[in-house]
């Protein structure tokens, strides 16, 4: 729906930072440029890939595709890159391995413009692996529409994620929430995305479009479990978290936001002391968690009997074990025919 004072269209600028994408970003341009709704500008801003990357990007050249080159500055620097090329009036992220349905953008945009001023809209999305056309699309707490404080303690207290794709966000917002944190890697979107809710004035979920989040790439960011990896999704988590409570300070964000510490400190357990130390501190302040340990049949067994820590490692050392074991036994098979070895 076009206002009576639009003479064009509104545009959309979809961002996509990639790095040592060659083997996705072909499929990913595709889905961005088959949208049914036109009136789309493209930006690839290529963040120093080592592999071919650029030269995949080349082949699907369009006059609404802009190729942009920095060198390797990580994926914030990469999106506040393409944020500042962008002239749309609509954001649309988009990673360099993830897809979007063909009416993604028709739809949500179509949805957004009913909406008042301020909106900002997520949509129905998948987890997959290989093929996305054999995802299931099962809802999840989120898909419904919220005031942006609830839309936070609802994604938080229940460990959700609605992946950057799923967005679609008016400029005015995004220039309102501010840029990327270009410290941060790993969940460098909690912090981004509790800005960008607290910005908009609600968030309406849109029914109908959809987005695939690709899973199990071995070299994702947010595979990432170095020291230097909790560093950022620690800072990450301490700067979203005072961002809601500078909205709203209450009992209830106090609460959410010390279970997001609680959870963090049985993640990286027994990595990184210095900053579950740092964590638990964060937990005490907040007035205590209500957050337990969680995983699946086998740490509850070990669980149970050897209490939360030392169930964590075992459970891990089992895995890696095992793992391993199965590694060697397989890899002659796996050789034998054709089969690349994990």
């Amino acid at each position: 729906m076009i206002s009576p004072t639009q003479a064009t269209p509104p545009l959309v600028s979809i961002i996509i930072p990639v790095y040592n994408g060659a083997q996705w970003i072909g499929e990913t341009l595709a889905s961005a440029l088959s949208q049914t709704y036109s009136n789309i500008e493209i930006i690839v801003v290529n963040d120093g890939s080592t592999d071919n990357t650029a030269d995949v990007v080349c082949r699907y050249a369009q006059a609404n595709l802009q190729l942009v080159e920095q060198p390797n500055r990580g994926q914030s620097a990469a999106l506040n890159h393409g944020l500042s090329l962008a002239k749309g009036d609509y954001i649309q992220y988009l990673d360099g391995d993830d897809l979007l349905a063909p009416d993604k953008i028709e739809r949500q945009l179509a949805f957004l413009q009913r909406q008042p001023p301020g909106t900002v809209s997520c949509c129905e999305w998948t987890r997959f692996y290989q093929d996305a056309s054999q995802s299931q699309f099962i809802p999840q707490p989120l898909w419904q529409d919220f005031a942006p404080v609830d839309w936070l303690l609802c994604a938080w207290d229940n460990h959700l994620m609605m992946h950057g794709a799923t967005w679609l966000i008016p400029k005015a917002v995004v220039n309102k929430a501010g840029e990327w944190d270009e410290r941060l890697t790993l969940i460098n979107d909690f912090e981004y995305f509790s800005r960008v809710v607290l910005a908009s004035q609600q968030v309406r979920f849109c029914w109908g479009a959809k987005t695939y989040y690709r899973s199990g790439l071995p070299n994702s960011v947010s595979g990432l479990k170095s020291d230097t990896a909790w560093q950022s999704a620690f800072c990450s988590l301490n700067r979203g978290t005072q961002n809601l409570l500078a909205e709203e300070d209450s009992p209830r964000t106090r609460r959410v936001c010390a279970n997001v510490f609680q959870r963090y400190v049985y993640e990286v357990y027994p990595a990184v002391p210095n900053l579950r130390q740092r964590a638990q501190q964060r937990v005490y302040q907040l007035g205590g968690a209500t957050e337990r340990p969680i995983g699946g049949p086998l740490f509850s067994l070990l669980r149970t009997v050897l209490g939360w820590r030392l169930a964590k490692v075992t459970k891990e050392w089992l895995y890696q074990y095992g793992y391993d074991r199965w590694r060697q036994k397989h890899s002659g098979l796996r050789s034998a025919v054709g089969v690349p070895s994990p």
